[in-house]
This record gives C-alpha cells, sequence and structure tokens, in this order.
C-alpha cells in the first residue's frame, strides 16, 4: 500500500489543513517510508519473545468512600475576622481615603 498525493490532500482536508503542492512529494515520500517501516515490522516473527509489559498483579490502592467534614457547612462568623446583621466586615480600602483619611 502507498500513499499518493490524493491521499495526503484527502486526509488534509479532513483534519482541515493547509498542504503546499510545493510539500506533497515530501510527505508521501515520508508517509511512504513509515508505511514500509511498519510492513518491515509486522514482518518479524514475535511468537518466541518474552513479554516486556504485563498488567500489574495489584490493583492501585483507592482510598475510602468516606467524606469528612465539609468546611462550608462551618457557620460564616468562622470564615470572616468581623461580621454585622450577616455580612462581612472588610476594611476599606486606602486607595478610597484621601489624604485625610476621609471618604469621598
Amino acid at each position: 500500500m502507498a500513499v499518493t498525493h490524493d491521499d495526503v490532500r484527502h486526509v488534509a482536508e479532513l483534519a482541515r489543513l493547509g498542504v503546499d503542492e510545493d510539500r506533497l512529494d515530501h510527505l508521501v515520500a515520508e508517509l511512504n517510508g513509515i508505511l514500509e517501516h511498519m510492513d518491515v515490522l509486522s514482518q518479524v516473527d514475535t511468537t518466541e519473545s518474552e513479554k516486556t509489559i504485563s498488567a500489574p498483579t495489584e490493583c492501585t490502592p483507592l482510598r475510602s468512600d468516606s467524606s469528612g467534614p465539609i468546611p462550608l457547612l462551618s457557620p460564616l462568623e468562622s470564615f470572616a475576622a468581623s461580621m454585622r446583621d450577616r455580612l462581612f466586615l472588610v476594611p476599606r480600602l486606602a486607595t478610597h481615603e484621601d489624604d485625610a483619611g476621609r471618604t469621598p
């Protein structure tokens, strides 16, 4: 099986890639080289080869399926330094005060 110019154009169109006509010869040669290499690899007899990769015998330990305390269920007061009427009180920003410390 060999890749043709039309094959490269078709794959490029499917992938929505622009391929310059100048590069078609190079891409066809490169893809055909890959296919030839894959053909050589497929002819290698591996029946006597030992497996070098095997599935692990033990699974990854999982954490227990229980939840601890949920932090967001804590009272609102625990999240702020000070509150008034269930609203968080935060210090004013210095950029909102003039030199005399007055707010506009």
